[in-house]
């Protein structure tokens, strides 16, 4: 059996590949959590599940850890997975997944925007570009002409780029910070920080209509591979991506998650029009300069 070794370029293209197909399906799994929980119960438990399955690996890691660490561990466990969680789902509740897997195609160019603005990244004017145009093509795809300029915004999509902007801040940690740590010790320990959180917080939270909904179960099945799958499994996969290849490389996962969640969106009932494809590839255009300049 081969063994897999991430600072080879054809494993790094394969993991790349393994992300986005679960990232990309992420969002329709948010949506069946959200025909039975509501957005912060979907993301608690996320967050909850995902810090149980590593907790084991947690606990070994803990004592080994250095009192620097711990303040950008906390950070990661916070920013790059706990706030995009609740982000992401609350922007659910008003835009389809399919727009929500569009729009996560930002994170590159806030990326590269939080690496220049604290960690001193270096950028060209083809960057400058590249930002430009993914603006340009966000600011399309959450705007409806049909509406006036004030109401033609809808709002909830800035939910999701509030999130990539948080997962911007994550990878530049990752790569700045964290990239003396492994990528187990990483995800284990950040989980550990915000999954008791997410659990204390559920208690609190209402679940009289829950068992009213069909298939409460199964939905909360759907949150659990989210966490396990989503979040934990696949992020371990993501930090170990980001010490052999640049922060920009790693965040343009982002390529692919859209036409998977697109996928997943028409295969549920979703409809895709094509001014919201056109604006995709826009945005997808500001990347690939982004990383073509990186």
């Amino acid at each position: 059996m081969q063994k897999i070794d991430l600072s080879k370029r054809h494993w790094q293209w394969t993991a790349m590949l393994f992300l986005s197909l679960v990232w990309g399906s992420s969002f329709i799994l948010m949506k069946k959590g959200l025909q039975s929980y509501s957005f912060d119960q979907v993301a608690a438990f996320r967050m909850l599940f995902s810090s149980l399955f590593m907790l084991p690996f947690a606990l070994k890691n803990l004592k080994i850890l250095t009192k620097k660490d711990t303040l950008p561990l906390v950070t990661v466990g916070l920013v790059g997975f706990a706030i995009p969680a609740f982000l992401f789902t609350k922007a659910q509740t008003r835009i389809d997944s399919s727009v929500a897997g569009m729009l996560n195609s930002l994170t590159p160019l806030f990326t590269l925007i939080i690496g220049l603005a604290f960690y001193r990244s270096k950028v060209k004017i083809i960057g400058v570009i590249g930002i430009l145009t993914g603006l340009v093509g966000t600011i399309g795809l959450i705007y409806k002409r049909d509406l006036n300029l004030m109401e033609g915004f809808n709002l909830y999509a800035l939910f999701i780029v509030a999130a990539t902007i948080c997962y911007g801040i994550n990878v530049n940690i990752l790569k700045f910070r964290l990239s003396h740590l492994g990528a187990v010790q990483i995800t284990a320990v950040s989980f550990f920080f915000v999954g008791p959180i997410s659990g204390i917080y559920l208690l609190f939270t209402d679940f009289s209509g829950v068992a009213e909904t069909p298939d409460h179960i199964l939905n909360l099945v759907y949150i659990a591979i989210l966490a396990v799958f989503g979040s934990a499994i696949a992020i371990i996969i993501f930090n170990a991506l980001i010490k052999h290849t640049t922060a920009i490389f790693a965040a343009s996962v982002t390529y692919v998650i859209p036409l998977i969640a697109i996928f997943w969106g028409m295969a549920d009932g979703e409809t895709i029009r094509l001014t919201q494809i056109g604006w995709m590839v826009v945005i997808l255009a500001g990347v690939y300069l982004v990383n073509r300049e990186s």
